[in-house]
């Protein structure tokens, strides 16, 4: 009987029937996964990208930076700095592209090139505190110097183009009327030759204070530690002074630490607030905090940095050193009035100088008088020898006495320059992270190496094209300075690995004078956020402020992803039911079907 009724039913007609479920089969599961596909796309463009563009987008920036400038784009605004040094002073061109809307985000200002992919600077000598005693000369000294960021800026943009005139080491020694006469001369004057956006506030004696928090700036500028936090990144939680805000997480920013020949100089972050243990330390560390909002907003603290940044006078490696001799030469001489046959009067019975390299012979002249000196080359006395120039008191304060705020080292970075990294690298080529122990035993080998050997190596090109016999000679001595300087003055400990020594940040050297003008432009933003608002066209400001605050896209995407797959879940219940109908009709023809058949 079931044999009979199943071979009763139309063979076109099953198959018809079969064929159309796989068919729906076939175009249900093409949809699903068209609709999980376009999910995916989804997510992927609007989710992991913008965390992934930021880094992406900073190095497209650094290679369009490193591209000779468009001047022929109308959009680009451009900036002049003048820094006004002791030996000389220096013209630097910036420029950058319209504000993207965003008022969390600062202007993207990068270093003008000219047409040979040559940055726009400008250095004449000698500085600007030499007209000390002739300041209508002024204007005249800087002339060349405006003439040649005129000559870059396109003429329409000079009447919108501001220009910093900022002074410095030199400006600083001479007395408040000098400094005064200069920068009334050069305010009144610059005026009538030049278009420039330019006012008596732009033109200003800058205190090391500020030259510091400008260098911090311009290393993290350039670093991208002032954009938003992508996942991977390390970041801090900062607390604002004011008591009505909640503290915030964002990117870490790095410390900086710059030795020169005179003076040694360091700037980082302090992300808590600081407790003072009595009113004259609250007062000492006033003096060398500086906070500071970057953002053109100043209700908002998502750009607010309370950073400390002292300089160190008479600490760079060549002054510390000329300390070091004069500490020498003094007690020599005062061992001379006792014993007339003291060492060091003579070559043939020289001082012995464990700062030196083994065998070296040195002399050290000091008027009519002169120290004679020999190399031991022994790197553990030497750092016992220099460790009293810090002038540490008590072990809580930093070279000199100054207070020192608080570094967390456990979440913190540094990056070293000049002296940090010539110690480093000219002739125990191990620049980029410091490791102690690694440095340690490369000066300690460096120092116990006889003179006679180090300059066949110096000879034989084996140390870098920086070095010279200079550098060797004193190359123990500043690499027992630099490790003193660092563990025992800065108390840094001996297994910190967040220390980077380098000479440039992207291949490009960083001037101090790119923060002051991010800066000096901090508010700028605000002009092109007000004529964005003034704009009729509310499609040009939907569509920036979408792509400035994509995750309100990304949330009206998966709206519109749930609601689909939701649609196509209905639809699928539908066809379901009715295909359970046709199935329930179809049994009902085929029982009757086999009764029709049976006898």
């Amino acid at each position: 009987m079931a044999r009979i009724t199943l071979s009763c039913v139309p063979a076109s007609w099953y198959c018809s029937v079969s064929s159309v479920s796989l068919g729906c089969v076939s175009r249900q599961r093409l949809l699903v996964l068209l609709v999980l596909l376009c999910s995916a796309l989804l997510l992927l463009l609007l989710w992991s990208p913008p965390r992934r563009n930021a880094q992406l987008n900073k190095y497209l920036s650094i290679a369009e930076s490193m591209e000779a400038t468009d001047t022929e784009n109308r959009l680009l605004n451009y900036g002049v700095v003048v820094d006004c040094g002791s030996s000389g002073s220096r013209v630097f061109v910036y420029y950058w592209p319209p504000h993207n809307g965003n008022p969390h985000t600062l202007l993207d200002i990068q270093q003008m090139r000219d047409k040979e992919r040559k940055p726009v600077v400008l250095k004449i000598k000698p500085g600007i505190s030499t007209l000390a005693k002739t300041p209508t000369a002024a204007s005249d000294y800087l002339q060349p110097l405006l003439s040649f960021a005129a000559a870059h800026v396109p003429k329409s943009k000079h009447k919108e183009t501001p220009l910093y005139i900022l002074c410095t080491a030199g400006m600083r020694l001479l007395p408040e009327s000098e400094q005064a006469a200069i920068l009334e001369d050069v305010v009144s004057d610059v005026p009538l030759e030049f278009d420039f956006l330019f006012s008596e506030s732009h033109a200003e004696v800058i205190s090391g204070k500020q030259e510091g928090v400008y260098a911090w700036i311009g290393i993290n500028f350039v670093l991208g530690r002032f954009d938003h936090a992508d996942e991977e990144d390390a970041t801090v939680e900062v607390t604002p002074s004011s008591q009505s805000h909640h503290p915030i997480s964002r990117r870490r920013t790095v410390g900086i630490m710059d030795m020169g020949g005179a003076s040694l100089q360091i700037a980082y972050e302090v992300p808590g607030v600081i407790s003072f243990s009595s009113p004259q330390q609250e007062e000492a560390g006033k003096s060398v905090l500086a906070e500071f909002n970057l953002g053109c907003d100043v209700e908002h603290t998502q750009h607010v940095y309370r950073v400390y940044v002292t300089t160190f006078l008479g600490f760079g490696g060549n002054m510390a050193r000329q300390r070091y001799e004069d500490q020498l030469f003094n007690s020599t001489m005062s061992n001379s009035v006792r014993s007339p046959s003291a060492l060091g009067l003579s070559a043939e019975q020289p001082l012995l100088d464990p700062c030196l390299p083994a065998g070296l012979s040195d002399s050290v002249p000091r008027g009519n008088r002169t120290l004679h000196l020999r190399g031991q080359g022994e790197w553990p006395r030497c750092q016992e020898a220099v460790r009293p120039f810090l002038g540490l008191h008590n072990g809580t304060m930093s070279p000199g006495g100054v207070y020192q705020a608080p570094i967390n080292f456990s979440n913190s970075e540094f990056y070293g320059f000049s002296e940090f990294y010539y110690c480093m690298e000219d002739v125990l080529r191990i620049r980029g992270t410091y490791d102690s122990r690694k440095y340690s035993r490369a000066a300690s080998d460096y120092c116990a190496t006889q003179w006679s050997i180090l300059k066949q190596r110096l000879d034989n090109k084996l140390f870098s094209q920086q070095a010279d016999l200079n550098r060797l000679k004193y190359q123990c001595f500043k690499s027992a300075w630099m490790f003193e300087v660092l563990h025992s003055g800065f108390r840094f400990p001996a297994d910190y690995s967040s220390l980077k020594t380098t000479q440039l940040v992207y291949d490009r050297e960083v001037q101090w004078t790119l923060g002051a003008i991010l800066f000096k432009t901090r508010f700028l933003p605000l002009r092109d956020l007000q004529q964005e608002s003034l704009r009729p066209n509310p499609n040009s400001s939907w569509l920036r402020s979408s792509f400035v605050y994509n995750h309100h896209v990304l949330s009206v995407c998966i709206l519109v992803v749930a609601l689909s797959i939701l649609l196509y879940v209905l639809r699928l219940r539908r066809i379901h039911q009715r295909e359970q109908r046709q199935n329930e009709v179809l049994n009902l023809l085929w029982v009757e079907e086999g009764e029709a058949l049976l006898p």
